[in-house]
């Protein structure tokens, strides 16, 4: 676990917090989807729980602050507060918005007695949809010659995401050989990383080394993926879940209408649906956050004191679904 300071803005009423997970703000759209988009015809509603546990352990603990991450809406998810526990000891803390439609909350423990719990739980009602059948009417779909800030930076290298190196140039080459349309192409990425990458649950290498040793995590076969996607001029992203990590690819219609298609690279084929609906924790693998120097491939949990009290934190992170 990384430790590090959070230097932000916090309020001291929890009611407002709790407040601030309703918007009213449209929401990000995943793919202005026409007749030959995705159809959004999987549903499932689920009770997530996001937050931290604090326990002083061996003596007090003070000047406890720390950050985690909360699911928010998309045009395929929509993200309803239900139920939040906050201890008396939490002081501070708040909703913090950031890149790639992140949200973090901000929080702040003063101070911790030998054997005091401090928690920062929200429930949330999640609805998920997805699309249950590839589109069929792709021959049209063609790969942006322009594109907007915000689809733009999906061309853009990320950690463990290397568009420059050799191999992925090469790889990429030879898997969209000979495809005439896009889809054709994009899908020849997808079946040759199927094929190349075998699983290798050891470390998270990244998407150079995951073609070097032809092996890789789960996330590594999305890395590879997103990688020669961008490679190729695709806009293409990470898409994050709880277990696993998937892909999403975009492409244009006739009209100039893009469109986000999400891949499931590990276990049964899903190229261009995602046939199980689930919750979706983020989108996008290259998001700065104020307290790291590097952007962050995946927006994790992090938690800093002062020490010297005689204590230590017992921590632990909750990511959980409510049965």
């Amino acid at each position: 676990m990384r430790y590090l300071l959070c230097c932000c803005l916090i309020l001291s009423s929890t009611s407002a917090v709790f407040g601030q997970f309703q918007s009213n703000d449209p929401k990000p759209g995943v793919a202005e989807a026409g007749a030959i988009g995705p159809k959004l015809d999987q549903k499932v509603v689920n009770r997530y729980v996001v937050g931290v546990k604090i326990r002083a352990v061996g003596g007090p603990v003070s000047g406890l602050t720390g950050t985690f991450a909360v699911p928010t809406d998309w045009d395929d998810q929509q993200v309803k507060p239900v139920t939040e526990d906050i201890s008396k000891a939490v002081r501070q803390h708040s909703l913090r918005s950031g890149d790639c439609n992140t949200k973090q909350v901000v929080f702040s423990v003063p101070q911790l007695t030998a054997g005091e719990t401090a928690n920062v739980l929200y429930t949330f009602e999640i609805t998920s949809l997805s699309s249950s059948k590839a589109p069929t009417d792709t021959a049209g779909l063609v790969i942006p010659k322009t594109l907007k800030g915000d689809v733009r930076k999906y061309l853009q290298p990320s950690p463990q995401i290397e568009i420059a190196n050799p191999k992925v140039k090469s790889f990429t080459k030879e898997a969209t050989d000979g495809k005439e349309t896009a889809w054709e192409q994009v899908n020849g990425i997808y079946e040759a990383v199927r094929e190349k990458i075998r699983l290798d649950t050891s470390k998270i290498k990244g998407a150079a080394m995951a073609l070097k040793d032809g092996a890789g995590s789960d996330d590594d076969f999305a890395s590879v993926f997103v990688a020669c996607c961008r490679a190729h001029k695709v806009p293409a992203r990470v898409l994050f879940i709880p277990d696993a990590t998937q892909a999403e690819f975009y492409l244009e219609d006739a009209d100039g209408k893009g469109m986000w298609f999400p891949v499931v690279l590990k276990g049964e084929k899903a190229f261009g649906f995602r046939p199980t609906a689930t919750v979706i924790l983020q989108r996008g693998d290259n998001i700065r956050v104020p307290e790291m120097k590097d952007p962050q491939r995946f927006v994790a949990e992090h938690l800093t004191g002062k020490g010297n009290t005689g204590g230590k934190p017992e921590v632990e992170f909750v990511r959980k679904f409510e049965r």
